[in-house]
């Protein structure tokens, strides 16, 4: 397993969101300055993001992002696997014909691992990321430079 950019940007996005969730619809112009990611790529993935049902979209006026339900029910499992990241570590994906068209010798290994992360990440929701002192801590700063009109 190795995550990319996507997974993490994913999961940076959405909570930014749950972070900022009482002040209404979040445009993804704001995610993208707060956060330092691409527009055009923070658009691919809320895309793919909509389309599983993670968050809602408004257009006009006061237009933007919300979660589509409460941040105690998206994981970041969900997150990762709607953007079509592979948290899957084994390197036959599950088929077991890693090594000829057969199981390799480690393939269990690779298996109980991948389980686990599934696990971990299931276990993990935007609400318990949003009550970090850690995630505070950064919202508090981003917001004060995003306030001001300063480059973070």
């Amino acid at each position: 397993m190795k995550l990319t950019s996507k997974g993490r940007y994913a999961v940076t996005a959405m909570l930014d969101i749950a972070i900022h969730e009482g002040s209404g619809p979040i445009t993804l112009a704001e995610i993208s300055e707060r956060q330092d990611i691409s527009l055009s790529y923070l658009e691919q993935l809320f895309a793919k993001l909509r389309r599983k049902g993670l968050v809602n979209s408004s257009r006009g006026p006061g237009g933007g992002y919300q979660l589509a339900c409460e941040p105690q029910d998206i994981t970041v499992r969900q997150i990762i696997v709607a953007v079509d990241e592979n948290i899957d570590t084994r390197k036959c994906g599950g088929k077991n014909n890693c090594q000829n068209g057969e199981g390799c010798l480690s393939h269990c290994l690779w298996q109980d691992l991948s389980n686990m992360i599934e696990e971990f990440l299931d276990e993990i929701n935007l609400a318990s990321l949003v009550k970090r002192k850690e995630a505070r801590e950064v919202m508090e700063r981003q917001d004060i430079r995003f306030a001001a009109g300063l480059t973070i």
